[in-house]
């Protein structure tokens, strides 16, 4: 059977390159998710570049601890962590191993799987909501720590895998600040998105957490 040219694994020297010119270039790109109750698809339409020691907004800034370890590992590898007590992010780590650059995977479209998604997403209010944001997208993928560390560049079945999908006309690529980071982090237009699709999420500025009484 010929795999069609849209579902082809991404090789590993697609994430050995600068953390800024992997991250736009994985817009349109293929996430398979493979579950228990089956396989969800996503269409990568937002991401974030996080550039390791040279960026204050990274979790790598200050080098590795045991949450960030993956970071400074070999490309094309997954690394989660955890916020606020309740929600996962995903990100796709690039560069040589030992550098700690990752793309942060803001939002996408499920374009197979909404069904097993929706299960996950249970207030999403239309499908397009489904992963409209780094933590509802890895909530709709059931992305957590335990994949902290995942190839995803590999033919093999394993729970995370990019495809070839269709990469986005550099006519169609924005940028802009990224969502919430605060301090020198904060000027880097290092968020990029497919312009004007519905699944991309809103732009929100760091606003200072205030400390209970």
């Amino acid at each position: 059977m010929i795999t069609p040219p849209d579902r082809i694994p991404l090789p590993r020297a697609f994430f050995d390159r600068p953390v800024l010119e992997v991250a736009p270039d994985l817009l349109g790109r293929l996430l398979v998710r493979t579950t228990p109750d089956g396989p969800i698809t996503l269409r990568i339409t937002e991401v974030e570049a996080y550039d390791g020691p040279n960026d204050p907004g990274s979790h790598a800034y200050r080098g590795p601890t045991a949450r960030n370890a993956v970071m400074f590992g070999a490309p094309g590898h997954v690394y989660v962590y955890f916020t606020y007590g309740m929600w996962h992010c995903m990100n796709l780590v690039c560069g040589p191993e030992g550098t700690a650059r990752a793309v942060l995977l803001r939002a996408g479209e499920i374009v197979e799987g909404a069904a097993l998604a929706r299960k996950r997403r249970l207030s999403a209010r239309n499908d397009r909501e489904l992963a409209k944001g780094p933590a509802r997208l890895a909530t709709a993928l059931d992305v957590d720590r335990t994949l902290d560390g995942t190839d995803a560049c590999t033919s093999a079945e394993t729970p995370l895998r990019m495809l070839t999908g269709s990469p986005v006309v550099p006519d169609q690529v924005c940028s802009g600040p990224r969502t919430g980071v605060s301090g020198d982090g904060a000027v880097h237009p290092w968020r990029f998105w497919i312009a004007d699709d519905p699944t991309v999420s809103p732009y929100r500025a760091h606003t200072p957490r205030r400390r209970s009484s």
